[in-house]
Parts: C-alpha cells; sequence; structure tokens
C-alpha cells in the first residue's frame, strides 16, 4: 500500500499568508517520488511552494489533470524549478481551447505554453501521452480518458476546440489520478468534467474495488440540479466514501450540501491543506 503526504499548493481558497486563485495544484509526496498534479494558473503557485517551504527540485512528474490554464498555467514555472521531470498528459490536453458563452467574446483557456516548446523543454525527461490508464510511479496512477455513461451527469458546457465555437470540446483529456494507501483506494479530481459519477466507477471498476477511501479536488457541481445531486451523493454512500474534499470548481452551494449530506467526513481543501495518507 501506498504512503503519501499531500499538500494543496493552489485552490480557489486560502488562508494567512498562502494566495489563492481559481486554479487548483496538489504536491504528492510518496517513498518512491514526488508527482505535481496540476498547477493552477501561475500566479499563486511561486508564492505559495515558498510560504509552505515546498522543494520542488527532486520532483519525479507533473501530471495534468486537463488542459485548462487553471490547471496548466504555472507549468512552465513548475519546470524551471524541478530539475527535470516526466510530464504525463492526455493528447487532447495540447489541443487549443475556448469558452464562448452568453454572446460574449471567446476566451482562450487552453494550456499557455506553445506545445512544440513543451516538446522540447530541456527539464522534461519524456511527455507520456495517457489515453488508458497510466502508471506515474508504482502504485499511483492516472485514469486517461474516463468513459461517459452516466445519463444524469452533464458532461458538456460553453467549451470549443475554436474561437468561432463551431466545433465543441467534449474534454477528452480530463482525468484523475487514484492511488491505495493503508485505509483504501484515494481518488485526486482535477475538475471531472467527465462526471465525478462516471470517474468513481470507471475507477471502481479498474481497480475492482467496492469502496473508495477519500475523494477530493474539483467536482464540476457548480449549477448542478437536485437530481444530480443526490445521484451523485448516493455514489457516494454506495462507495463508502470516507473523507470528501470538494473544492474549486464544485461550487459552493453544492460544496455545503456535501457538508450537509456527510457530517463528519468532509474536510476543507483550501491552499495549505496538508493530508497524510
Amino acid at each position: 500500500m501506498a504512503k503519501c503526504r499531500i499538500t494543496t499548493l493552489v485552490e480557489n481558497t486560502a488562508g494567512g499568508v498562502l494566495l489563492g486563485e481559481h486554479g487548483l495544484s496538489f504536491l504528492l509526496e510518496t517513498p518512491k517520488g514526488t508527482i505535481l498534479f496540476d498547477t493552477g494558473q501561475g500566479r499563486a503557485i511561486g508564492p505559495n511552494v515558498e510560504g509552505l517551504g515546498v522543494d520542488l527540485s527532486e520532483l519525479s512528474a507533473i501530471a495534468l489533470s486537463h488542459g485548462h490554464y487553471d490547471h496548466t498555467g504555472g507549468l512552465s514555472w513548475a519546470l524551471e524549478r524541478c530539475g527535470g521531470a516526466d510530464v504525463y498528459m492526455h493528447p487532447a490536453a495540447l489541443e487549443p481551447k475556448f469558452v464562448c458563452q452568453g454572446g460574449a467574446a471567446p476566451v482562450d483557456i487552453g494550456i499557455p505554453i506553445d506545445p512544440e516548446e513543451l516538446k522540447t523543454h530541456g527539464n522534461i525527461r519524456h511527455i507520456v501521452f495517457t489515453e488508458g490508464p497510466t502508471e506515474v510511479l508504482p502504485g499511483f496512477f492516472l485514469t486517461g480518458e474516463v468513459p461517459r455513461v452516466t445519463e444524469f451527469e452533464d458532461t458538456g458546457g460553453p467549451f470549443y476546440k475554436d474561437a468561432e465555437g463551431a466545433e465543441p470540446d467534449s474534454l477528452p483529456d480530463d482525468q484523475a489520478l487514484y492511488f491505495e494507501c493503508d485505509k483504501g483506494l484515494v481518488v485526486v479530481l482535477g475538475c471531472a468534467h467527465s462526471g465525478v459519477v462516471n470517474t468513481l466507477r470507471y475507477i471502481s471498476n479498474i481497480t475492482g474495488r467496492a469502496r473508495l477511501h477519500a475523494v477530493f479536488g474539483g467536482m464540476h457541481l457548480g449549477g448542478a440540479r437536485p437530481e444530480r445531486l443526490r445521484r451523485t451523493f448516493d455514489t457516494f454512500e454506495k462507495l463508502g466514501v470516507e473523507q470528501i474534499g470538494a473544492c474549486h470548481c464544485t461550487g459552493l452551494a453544492a460544496v455545503a450540501s456535501f457538508w450537509k449530506e456527510f457530517p463528519g467526513r468532509c474536510f476543507e481543501c483550501r491552499t495549505g491543506t496538508v493530508l497524510e495518507l
């Protein structure tokens, strides 16, 4: 079983001298190496790494949940300070990404680094494309593309591959990280654009584990209707999730609903949070 210390480096909320921004980044320190899962927008990761006294020089791998700017904006900064790491991502993470909403001008929300520059970056040992389940470090896996099978989860959105809003982006690059600790299976989410229930069921299926110990990260439930929330909560209950850290894009109303539905099982996941698993 893997042992892991997980620090939230970037999240929407923060306390003390740390910075919050709309983004997400987790550092997973294990006996087998260190993984940086997502990098936030790029403004907060530097000050927070310094404020938390974290050392990225021995980083083993950088794993990206998907190609949106709020998860990849600090990639260049992290690469310059890591001394050499493997980078794991779905190939679609490098494709153009735009949001077109409510008649407003389209906004580029893709990874803010040129793909060709990324492929030749001196501090990247290897780029590993993760279309299916992929081991990042011994015992630590990325899901790769998550099958979308539920009928009640809205996995769409105002996301497009072009600035004209003509070609929808289904975000096939969306993926999660998972590993098994002494208490059971742990799932780390980026945004769960594939649907949090789809993601958890998929991980349960491919691992053969009927119960999960902890699930935390972004769950993309902002504006979710009561039926979707109810069926999401039912899935968490069925999977026996003991620790829940809903944050980032989950939405404040949905986060509050989690705390009400699962008293004693939820925890804050703001910048600076440390979990020992």
